[in-house]
């Protein structure tokens, strides 16, 4: 890997079963990065994300993602890829049927946390961090749909992850909440020189938080610049 690059592809063909979606994609991304991944519905964005948590296989060109070859990896590797990818969906995932606390245990559980009191600690910790250490012992239906996102976001930040994956994670929320997260995401960016990859068609929301933009269009990967 090279210098500071936690995500890196050069000349890789993205496709879903046998259809490109994207030809010839080059991303890097680097610690600390905050990037707008924008693009119409079906544009490739989703696509692009899974080939760098795992779920799409690269066949050709290279491609890298928090220091392991997404080439090469074995399936066996995929999920300690993704502990070192923190990720975030538009419809939450969170377990409807166990509280907050007992949604963080169960994937610190199932990433290889085993002592009680650093799963205890740590789910303080991540919970203090987006605001909601207070609403610890509440169910997903308790919290409204911006504290519901700020959960799975708290979830998405347990084991450290030097870059964090959000697709649509605004999809589902009103301007103000959307607003409100995507702050968070930034403010968790600056904080701790995570990188921070967005993916979304809302206009409005890059346009509020101005940074570099990657585009998704006609099967291509296009730097863009900064939104205005």
């Amino acid at each position: 890997m090279i210098g500071n690059s936690i995500i890196k592809l050069s000349g890789v063909d993205i496709f879903q079963q046998k259809h490109l979606v994207l030809s010839n994609v080059n991303l890097h991304v680097d610690k600390g990065d905050f990037v707008w991944l924008i693009g119409q519905t079906g544009s490739g964005k989703s696509s692009l994300l899974k080939v760098i948590y795992g779920d799409l296989k690269i066949t050709t060109g290279e491609g890298h993602a928090g220091g392991y070859d997404l080439k090469a990896i074995a399936d066996k590797d995929i999920p300690f890829l993704r502990r070192k990818l923190g990720i975030v969906f538009q419809d939450f995932q969170l377990l409807t049927d166990r509280t907050v606390e007992q949604n963080l245990e169960f994937v610190m559980k199932a990433t290889g946390w085993k002592d009680k009191k650093l799963i205890s600690e740590r789910t303080l910790d991540v919970l203090e961090k987006v605001g909601l250490r207070s609403k610890i012992k509440k169910m997903p239906h308790e919290l409204s749909g911006g504290e519901q996102q700020r959960v799975v976001i708290a979830r998405a930040l347990i084991n450290d992850p030097e870059i964090i994956l959000a697709d649509e994670p605004t999809g589902n929320l009103d301007p103000d909440t959307s607003e409100e997260i995507v702050m968070l995401l930034k403010q968790i960016s600056m904080n701790s020189n995570t990188a921070v990859l967005i993916a979304t068609h809302d206009y409005h929301i890059i346009r509020a938080f101005p940074s570099r933009i990657v585009k998704c269009e006609n099967g291509q990967v296009i730097e863009d610049g900064k939104a205005v």
